[in-house]
């Protein structure tokens, strides 16, 4: 004689299917929040940086232009080592 799953058994089969989509949208909403808190918190620093650096003079900018370049090019030449 075959074997049948009973209804019972098809039932916890469905309600763990159902069970598991609803983590993984949960899940997929989890991933989303996180990277939308991530991509404000990199605009507010990008915003930040835009004032401060609107706030700069003519000169005060060119200083911070060729420093960071500096500074670029050390990380490089230390990158090289």
């Amino acid at each position: 004689m075959a074997f049948t799953p009973s209804k019972d058994h098809k039932r916890r089969e469905r309600e763990q299917k159902k069970l598991e989509k609803r983590m993984a949208r949960e899940a997929a909403r989890e991933e989303k929040r996180a990277a939308d808190a991530e991509a404000a918190r990199i605009a507010e620093e990008e915003a930040t940086e835009k004032a401060r650096w609107d706030a700069l003079t003519p000169e005060e900018q060119e200083f911070e232009t060729l420093l960071k370049e500096e500074e670029a090019e050390k990380a490089e030449k230390e990158k090289e080592a």
